[in-house]
C-alpha cells in the first residue's frame, strides 16, 4: 500500500500530477480542490495517497491532508460511488463544502456534480451522515486555502482551453458539456487552473 509520497513535482496536467520520488515518477490523480494548492513544478510536495488496484490498472489518488483522504475513503464505500465519482465530487466542492451539503441535506447542490443523480445524492446524504460522525470534527478543522496562488499557465488560448476541457472530461463531464462550460469563461488573460476552478464553481 502506498500511503504517502514526498517528492518533486515534474508535471501538472489537471487533474493529474507527476511526482518524482527517489528517481521514480508517480502519476497521481487529485481532486481539483487539492490540485489548486500544489506548489509549482520543480518544488517539493507531500501528499497522502490512496492506492487502487484493478484488473486493468493500478491507480493512485492524492490529497493534501489526511482528512481529505479519509473523506474520499468513506465516499467510495457508498453504494454506486467509485473512485472516479468521488474524485469528481471533491473536485466540484471542497471537503468542508461537501460536509455542509450532506449535513444540510442539499440534494439540489449535489446533483449539479457530474455523475450524481437524485438517487445517488440521496444515498450520499443518508449514508455519509453517519460516516461523517465517525470522522468527528476532523474535516471541519481543515485549514482550507481557496485563494492559494496558482502556477501561471498563460500561453496559447487554444491549448489552455483544450487542457481545461480535458480536465473536466476526466472528472466525469461529457465532452459537449465540458466544451460549453469552458467556452463561456475563456479569455486571453486566464490560466488553465483558474479556468477549471471557475467552471466547476459555475456548475454549482
Amino acid at each position: 500500500m502506498i500511503g504517502r509520497l514526498r517528492g518533486i513535482i515534474l508535471e501538472k496536467q489537471p487533474p493529474e500530477v507527476l511526482i518524482e520520488v527517489n528517481g521514480m515518477g508517480y502519476e497521481v490523480a487529485m481532486p481539483m480542490t487539492c490540485f489548486y494548492e500544489l506548489p509549482d513544478n520543480g518544488q517539493e510536495t507531500i501528499i497522502f495517497t490512496h492506492f487502487v488496484v484493478r484488473e486493468d490498472a493500478q491507480l493512485l489518488y492524492g490529497f493534501n491532508h489526511k482528512q481529505e483522504r479519509a473523506l474520499f475513503r468513506e465516499l467510495i464505500k457508498v453504494n454506486g460511488v467509485g473512485p472516479k465519482l468521488a474524485l469528481a465530487i471533491l473536485s466540484g466542492m471542497s471537503a468542508i463544502e461537501f460536509v455542509q451539503a450532506v449535513e444540510q441535506g442539499e440534494i439540489k447542490t449535489l446533483v449539479k456534480l457530474p455523475g450524481v443523480g437524485n438517487k445517488t445524492a440521496e444515498r450520499l446524504i443518508v449514508e455519509m451522515k453517519d460516516r461523517l460522525k465517525r470522522l468527528g470534527g476532523d474535516i471541519l478543522s481543515l485549514n482550507q486555502h481557496p485563494n492559494t496562488p496558482m502556477m501561471p499557465l498563460y500561453g496559447d488560448t487554444n491549448a489552455i482551453e483544450s487542457e481545461a476541457i480535458s480536465a473536466l472530461i476526466a472528472l466525469g463531464y461529457k465532452p459537449q458539456e465540458a466544451s460549453k462550460m469552458i467556452s463561456k469563461l475563456i479569455r486571453p488573460d486566464v490560466d488553465s487552473e483558474t479556468l477549471i476552478k471557475e467552471a466547476l464553481k459555475a456548475a454549482l
